[in-house]
Protein backbone atom coordinates (compact mmCIF):
# COMPACT_ATOMS: atom_id res chain seq x y z
CA UNK A 1 0.00 0.00 0.00
CA UNK A 2 2.80 2.48 0.74
CA UNK A 3 4.47 1.56 -2.53
CA UNK A 4 0.94 2.69 -4.21
CA UNK A 5 0.80 5.81 -2.44
CA UNK A 6 4.45 6.79 -3.24
CA UNK A 7 4.11 6.40 -6.80
CA UNK A 8 0.84 8.24 -6.49
CA UNK A 9 2.65 11.11 -4.98
CA UNK A 10 5.41 10.79 -7.54
CA UNK A 11 2.96 10.71 -10.42
CA UNK A 12 0.99 14.15 -9.34
CA UNK A 13 4.67 15.89 -8.84
CA UNK A 14 5.54 15.01 -12.43
CA UNK A 15 2.17 16.34 -13.87
CA UNK A 16 2.29 19.30 -11.83
CA UNK A 17 6.09 20.20 -12.90
CA UNK A 18 5.01 19.09 -16.50
CA UNK A 19 2.27 21.84 -16.42
CA UNK A 20 4.62 24.50 -14.81
CA UNK A 21 6.95 24.05 -17.97
CA UNK A 22 4.17 24.38 -20.05
CA UNK A 23 3.00 27.53 -18.56
CA UNK A 24 7.23 29.03 -18.40
CA UNK A 25 7.37 27.89 -22.10
CA UNK A 26 4.71 30.08 -22.64
CA UNK A 27 6.18 32.93 -21.07
CA UNK A 28 9.52 31.82 -22.81
CA UNK A 29 7.89 32.31 -26.27
CA UNK A 30 6.21 35.60 -25.99
CA UNK A 31 9.98 37.39 -24.91
CA UNK A 32 11.78 35.47 -27.89
CA UNK A 33 8.79 36.82 -30.26
CA UNK A 34 9.26 40.34 -28.08
CA UNK A 35 13.22 40.97 -28.47
CA UNK A 36 13.07 39.79 -32.30
CA UNK A 37 10.13 41.87 -32.68
CA UNK A 38 7.99 39.08 -34.24
CA UNK A 39 4.27 40.00 -33.80
CA UNK A 40 3.49 36.52 -35.80
CA UNK A 41 5.32 34.56 -32.48
CA UNK A 42 3.88 37.02 -29.29
CA UNK A 43 0.43 36.69 -30.94
CA UNK A 44 0.61 33.07 -31.11
CA UNK A 45 0.92 32.55 -27.58
CA UNK A 46 -1.89 35.43 -26.45
CA UNK A 47 -5.30 35.37 -26.35
CA UNK A 48 -7.70 37.36 -28.81
CA UNK A 49 -9.25 38.90 -25.64
CA UNK A 50 -5.67 39.91 -24.06
CA UNK A 51 -5.67 42.50 -21.59
CA UNK A 52 -2.10 44.72 -21.18
CA UNK A 53 -1.65 47.32 -18.04
CA UNK A 54 1.21 48.72 -16.79
CA UNK A 55 1.60 50.42 -13.45
CA UNK A 56 4.37 53.14 -12.92
CA UNK A 57 5.85 54.48 -10.44
CA UNK A 58 6.95 58.36 -10.24
CA UNK A 59 7.82 61.54 -8.45
CA UNK A 60 4.17 62.83 -9.34
CA UNK A 61 2.78 60.05 -8.01
CA UNK A 62 1.38 56.65 -9.05
CA UNK A 63 -0.79 56.14 -12.29
CA UNK A 64 -2.22 52.52 -14.65
CA UNK A 65 -2.18 52.57 -18.01
CA UNK A 66 -3.59 50.38 -20.44
CA UNK A 67 -2.55 49.74 -23.93
CA UNK A 68 -4.55 47.93 -26.71
CA UNK A 69 -3.35 44.46 -27.80
CA UNK A 70 -3.43 45.91 -31.75
CA UNK A 71 -1.29 49.26 -30.45
CA UNK A 72 1.30 47.10 -28.77
CA UNK A 73 1.89 44.63 -31.78
CA UNK A 74 2.00 47.66 -34.06
CA UNK A 75 4.77 49.30 -32.04
CA UNK A 76 6.44 45.87 -31.69
CA UNK A 77 6.70 45.74 -35.63
CA UNK A 78 7.52 49.40 -35.94
CA UNK A 79 10.56 49.80 -33.33
CA UNK A 80 13.50 50.99 -35.28
CA UNK A 81 16.25 48.22 -36.23
CA UNK A 82 18.82 50.54 -34.55
CA UNK A 83 16.77 50.34 -30.99
CA UNK A 84 17.90 47.06 -29.49
CA UNK A 85 15.74 46.21 -26.18
CA UNK A 86 15.84 42.92 -23.89
CA UNK A 87 13.97 42.38 -21.28
CA UNK A 88 15.97 40.15 -18.69
CA UNK A 89 13.83 38.06 -16.48
CA UNK A 90 15.30 37.16 -12.97
CA UNK A 91 12.62 34.32 -11.70
CA UNK A 92 9.60 32.46 -12.28
CA UNK A 93 6.85 32.27 -10.12
CA UNK A 94 4.22 29.70 -11.35
CA UNK A 95 0.79 28.73 -9.64
CA UNK A 96 -2.03 26.91 -11.71
CA UNK A 97 -5.39 26.15 -10.63
CA UNK A 98 -7.11 24.03 -13.17
CA UNK A 99 -7.56 26.52 -16.35
CA UNK A 100 -5.62 29.27 -15.28
CA UNK A 101 -2.30 30.46 -14.49
CA UNK A 102 -0.61 33.13 -12.65
CA UNK A 103 3.23 33.92 -13.40
CA UNK A 104 5.22 36.23 -11.39
CA UNK A 105 8.49 37.59 -13.54
CA UNK A 106 10.43 40.26 -11.92
CA UNK A 107 13.02 41.60 -14.54
CA UNK A 108 15.83 44.41 -15.77
CA UNK A 109 14.82 45.88 -18.87
CA UNK A 110 17.90 47.03 -21.39
CA UNK A 111 17.99 49.31 -24.23
CA UNK A 112 20.88 49.59 -25.91
CA UNK A 113 22.14 47.55 -23.47
CA UNK A 114 21.77 50.55 -20.67
CA UNK A 115 19.41 49.61 -17.97
CA UNK A 116 16.43 51.51 -18.66
CA UNK A 117 14.04 50.68 -15.69
CA UNK A 118 12.58 47.25 -13.93
CA UNK A 119 9.97 45.74 -12.10
CA UNK A 120 8.22 42.73 -11.96
CA UNK A 121 5.42 41.15 -14.36
CA UNK A 122 2.24 39.46 -13.83
CA UNK A 123 0.89 37.03 -16.04
CA UNK A 124 -2.18 35.07 -16.25
CA UNK A 125 -3.11 32.52 -18.46
CA UNK A 126 -5.68 30.29 -19.81
CA UNK A 127 -5.50 26.72 -21.15
CA UNK A 128 -8.87 26.27 -23.11
CA UNK A 129 -7.97 23.04 -24.43
CA UNK A 130 -5.09 20.47 -24.77
CA UNK A 131 -4.70 21.63 -28.24
CA UNK A 132 -4.20 25.46 -28.33
CA UNK A 133 -2.46 25.22 -25.00
CA UNK A 134 -1.62 28.27 -22.57
CA UNK A 135 -2.62 31.35 -23.57
CA UNK A 136 -1.71 34.46 -22.23
CA UNK A 137 -4.99 36.34 -21.11
CA UNK A 138 -3.76 39.40 -18.97
CA UNK A 139 -0.28 41.04 -18.54
CA UNK A 140 0.60 43.78 -15.85
CA UNK A 141 3.62 44.87 -15.43
CA UNK A 142 5.36 47.84 -12.79
CA UNK A 143 7.69 50.19 -14.06
CA UNK A 144 10.66 51.68 -11.83
CA UNK A 145 13.51 54.10 -12.44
Amino acid sequence: MKRYFLILILLLGFVSNAQKEAVQKTIETFFEGFHAKDTIKIKSVCSDKLKLQSLSEGIKGNKISEEMPKEFYHSMATIPSDIKFEERILSYSIQIDGTMAHVWTPYEFYINGKLSHKGVNAFTLFKENEALGWKIIHLVDTRRK
